[in-house]
């Protein structure tokens, strides 16, 4: 199924393929929390991992991070940088689903619907 309309995906660099796989298995998993608790409403990746949410210690979204910081940012330019490159994970997880997602934008941040008519 995936993003109605389909959207251009950009590929996150710089961390380890098992990296990659970790950390979109654990967004479709924070997707899927979603999409069970609070059918029909809109999310941002800021909802799923943002707030009370937002220490990525302990989860393999702390590769994002560690890339950045590592690579010589400072923590709060590491942050908004590893921020970017999970909101395209993000975007790639729900393209790649079985289920089918509109997305939208309400200024710079992009938001997410479950269609929810699949068979």
């Amino acid at each position: 199924m995936a993003l109605n309309p389909s959207s251009d995906l950009r590929d996150v660099r710089g961390i380890a393929e098992n990296e990659k796989t970790l950390i979109k298995s654990f967004v479709q998993g924070a997707v899927y929390c979603w999409v069970k608790n609070r059918t029909g409403e809109p999310f941002a990746v800021r909802d799923l991992m943002g707030g009370e949410n937002f220490e990525w210690r302990g989860t393999p979204l702390i590769a994002l991070f560690d890339k950045h910081s590592n690579g010589g940012k400072s923590d709060e330019d590491a942050i908004k940088a590893a921020a970017k490159d999970l909101g395209w994970l993000v975007k790639t997880v729900l393209a790649e689903d079985k289920r089918t997602f509109i997305p939208s934008k309400a200024g710079l941040v992009s938001h997410y619907r479950w269609v929810g008519n699949e068979a």
